[in-house]
């Protein structure tokens, strides 16, 4: 992969991960992956020694602007000791599956320190199987979903033999002197560029919406669009799982086959998202049930990250996402209707291009001076969250992949949470299954595992009804 290049300061998105984390609400990504056999810590350190030159933002962290005027900076960390970043957890008895997601959510509950690159991985042996566990966490500011797939490209390899790193260039350009002329220019010129930018961004966001609503198929269907856009204006009704949040994680996973789910899209005409989307709408009008809520015209509102990452932006970090807000009605009768209602929302949204237009408001925040972001990010406080869910669903490679050695068994996706958002999922695919990982504040919701079996029974009831549907006549199915 050719070495990306990366941008110095961070951008408006990128920083707003770093203004409004708090203990409350850690703004890290991560993951738990299985791995068939040992990995030893010495073998863990020197594979990843050796590949940390060709992810330079791996050496490098924020330094907040010295004059208050630009975002952050990524600079390098003339200090950086790998022994800060890899750390091996032992264990005198045998590691289950019960006590790795609760080691997991120990170390997914704690916020990165700004002291230092922000990224760790955390190697756990001694489990029951035999083999290892790696946790990983990785600052949301440094990476998103689709980009931290192509980290996986470099650090993992295709075969057991694995390929042999390139060496790391010689010469290292010489680090710029410390002139305070030099840094009050950069700063100024920093927040410029920034603010045309997003002034970019925003004109672009405008276009898509603008061609969007003139082109003669979607203006047919805009009293349905118009159906959607309601969803960003008004706060949704507050989910069993939405309250104030601890800080502390409680997580959850689940694996399906990739294939059953591909079947299920097939026969119900849609795609993999919307079986995802319509499996976790049905468990969340279930939980509510279990827990007195009542479905009468009531909505799920789900945060749906969405890649506007181009495909000659692929290898570069950072984040490029926009979000949909998906509302989906929990008073369905059948998974058929509900599935059909996910595919026909979605279906819309991408045909009116909302994800790119729902740019405008992103690059609206961007074009504020970074000092005035800092200080919303600061200040933010949400007691009725936008959304009640976040869902993200991130394609990975369906082939086997290999660390060390040792194959890659499952791969367990984090997605941060906070701010009333007390439940998360972040779905994984690799090599031909679907990894579920929930993600839980333990103050706002306490039984994530019954969310986790409620999501488990429904994929099932929605492949039985696929099946069912499949083999009836045609004459029967109408």
């Amino acid at each position: 992969m050719k070495k990306p290049e990366l941008n110095r300061r961070l951008s408006s998105l990128d920083s707003a991960f770093l203004y409004l984390e708090k203990k409350e609400c850690p703004l890290h990504i991560g993951s738990t992956s299985v791995f068939e056999g040992k990995i030893t810590f010495k073998d863990l350190k020197k594979h990843i020694s050796e590949r940390l030159h060709l992810i330079p933002r791996y050496l490098q962290k924020v330094v907040p602007d010295p004059f208050n005027l630009g975002h952050p900076t990524w600079e390098q960390d003339q200090d950086f000791e790998i022994g800060k970043h890899i750390f091996e957890i032992t264990s005198e008895k045998p590691v289950d599956q019960k006590k790795l997601i609760e080691i997991a959510g120990e170390i997914m509950s704690s916020v990165l320190e700004r002291n230092k690159p922000l990224w760790e991985l955390h190697l756990v042996n001694e489990l029951e199987s035999g083999g290892s566990a790696l946790v990983a966490k990785v600052h949301h500011c440094m990476v998103d979903g689709i980009s931290g797939v192509d980290l996986i490209k470099i650090l993992f390899d295709i075969t057991p033999e694995g390929t042999k790193a390139p060496p790391a260039p010689e010469n290292e350009p010489p680090l710029p002197k410390n002139d305070p002329t030099r840094a009050f220019l950069d700063s100024v010129l920093g927040s410029m560029q920034e603010g045309m930018s997003r002034f970019m961004e925003m004109q672009a966001g405008m276009l898509y919406l603008t061609q969007a609503m003139f082109n003669p198929q979607t203006a047919e269907k805009l009293p349905q669009i118009a159906d959607v856009l309601p969803a960003i204006s008004a706060p949704p009704p507050l989910l069993p799982f939405n309250g104030a949040c601890s800080g502390e994680r409680r997580l959850a996973w689940s694996e399906f086959s990739f294939a059953e789910a591909r079947k299920i899209k097939n026969i119900l005409g849609g795609t993999v998202n919307d079986v995802v989307l319509t499996v976790l709408s049905e468990a969340v009008a279930r939980y509510a049930q279990i827990h007195g809520q009542k479905l009468n015209d009531r909505i799920v509102r789900f945060m749906v990250p969405v890649s506007l990452r181009q495909k000659e932006q692929r290898g570069a970090l950072g984040n490029l996402i926009s979000i949909l807000p998906v509302e989906i009605p929990l008073d369905v009768e059948t998974l058929t209707e509900r599935f059909s209602a996910v595919n026909r929302k979605t279906a819309l949204m991408k045909e009116a291009k909302l994800a790119e237009g729902l740019g405008v408001f992103g690059a609206l925040y961007g074009m504020m001076p970074a000092p005035l972001q800092s200080v919303i990010g600061a200040l933010a406080d949400t007691p009725i969250p936008p959304f009640n869910m976040v869902a993200t669903n991130v394609p990975g490679p369906q082939i086997p992949l290999y660390l060390v050695g040792k194959k890659l068994l499952s791969h367990y996706p984090y997605v941060p949470i906070g701010y009333g958002l007390g439940l998360g999922c972040a779905i994984f695919s690799y090599n031909q299954t679907l990894y579920f990982g929930f993600s839980s504040d333990a103050q706002a919701m306490s039984d994530v595992e019954t969310f986790k079996e409620l999501v488990d029974r429904v994929f099932d009831d929605l492949l039985a009804t696929a099946e069912n549907m499949e083999t009836q006549p045609a004459s029967a199915a109408a």
